[in-house]
């Protein structure tokens, strides 16, 4: 079986959707040596395998660890040139002009390219810009909301994160129940508690982190709702040595956190390392006293699994996709309540007792996502056809 994979995103983005597509595209190779990968790339990314190990390997965005099926596709187009043609002018060129005949074709990021007659799939990771539209750029919501039903519209099979989302592109999007698969994400086996205090101390003294920190990891934009996480960590009392990180690359309309920090004059007590290699995350979750993820809308929401695997107390908001994923393993709070958010902060922070037991559920609810049940998944779907 010859099979296509959009791998854009996989060499662009270090977090989020790319690192979503390498981790699928890497699990697929170890499961399955007979199908041939025909991975597209934009111009201009040169092929680089993930060898090597730590941060070092983590910030290389590229291709996966080499096998002898699969083969670099690289586009005679720029990112940006592909969105035009392909998307905002709608040129019928089918990916098959530059991979050769495909029996499979998937986009794991929303926008399906024309095919000439492959079996097509498109993942749909969340309908945030319908949701929640306040919280994206008007240029991509209008976007995305032109291109997203029309490549749904287009693909054979629809893949959504989670039974939340999946219920959001049925309603939304008009879609018959029986085109549209959950496929879960996975958590990487190299996310477990890190306790080796040589590990524990480079990562600390790479990225400036304090003894005692709560911990929230994510892109700084709206939708991750790090400015009412800002609000509830100023109402903390009797926990003064305790700072805040929020670790992720800036991603837009983001100036109100640094302005709320401001205003509430916790400039030193809040700390933006910016992106953190992927590598060095599990060390990060484990050093965190608390993992706090107040998002206002999640497809799936990896972060808190992946805080769970490493040992790290959760706290999580009771909307979209996160109560699926979480279970009874986080502390659920009401991401509009910058009341309850602090208490929760509070009281993690202040009782052994209810860290350790959600130490222990996180850890069980951790392990029942896995990557290589994903891939199986998944493969089963590219032969179905």
């Amino acid at each position: 079986m010859r099979i296509g994979i959009d791998y854009t995103a996989a060499v662009n983005q270090g977090a989020g959707i790319g690192r979503y597509t390498r981790q699928m595209v890497q699990s697929l190779l170890d499961l399955d040596e007979e199908s041939d990968y025909f991975l597209l790339c934009p111009r201009g990314k040169a092929a680089r395998s993930r060898q090597g190990s730590g941060a070092e390997a983590s910030a290389r965005f590229g291709l996966p660890e080499h096998r002898p099926n699969f083969h670099q596709v690289a586009l005679p187009l720029s990112e940006r040139e592909a969105v035009v043609l392909w998307h905002r002018l709608r040129l019928p060129i089918p990916v098959e002009w530059f991979s050769g005949p495909l029996d499979v074709f998937h986009s794991p990021d929303f926008a399906l390219a024309p095919s000439q007659s492959a079996r097509t799939l498109v993942t749909i990771h969340d309908l945030s810009f319908m949701r929640v539209p306040e919280c994206s750029e008007p240029s991509l919501r209008t976007y995305l909301n032109e291109v997203v039903p029309r490549s749904v519209g287009r693909a054979d099979v629809v893949l959504a994160d989670s039974e939340s989302t999946r219920q959001d592109v049925l309603e939304l999007l008009k879609v018959a129940p029986g085109r549209v698969q959950v496929i879960y994400a996975g958590v990487d086996d190299g996310f477990q508690p890190v306790r080796d205090p040589l590990i524990l101390e480079q990562t600390r003294t790479r990225y400036g982190l304090p003894q005692r920190f709560v911990l929230g990891v994510g892109t700084l934009q709206p939708r991750k709702n790090y400015r009412r996480l800002v609000e509830a960590f100023a109402r903390l009392r009797g926990q003064d040595d305790v700072r805040l990180i929020i670790s992720g690359a800036r991603g837009w309309m983001y100036e109100e956190i640094f302005r709320r920090v401001d205003e509430l004059g916790l400039t030193g007590r809040v700390l933006f390392p910016g992106y953190v290699a992927e590598g060095d995350l599990p060390a990060l979750y484990s050093l965190a006293e608390v993992f706090a993820f107040p998002s206002l809308y999640e497809g799936f929401g990896l972060p808190p699994l992946e805080a769970m695997a490493c040992g790290t107390p959760v706290v999580v908001s009771r909307t979209s996709s996160l109560p699926e994923v979480v279970g009874d393993a986080a502390w659920q709070i009401d991401p509009l309540s910058v009341e309850e958010l602090a208490e929760a902060l509070g009281t993690l922070l202040g009782s052994s007792t209810r860290r350790a037991t959600l130490v222990e559920r996180g850890l069980v609810q951790a392990r029942r996502f896995a990557w290589s049940e994903a891939a199986r998944k998944l493969l089963e779907l590219y032969r179905a056809g």
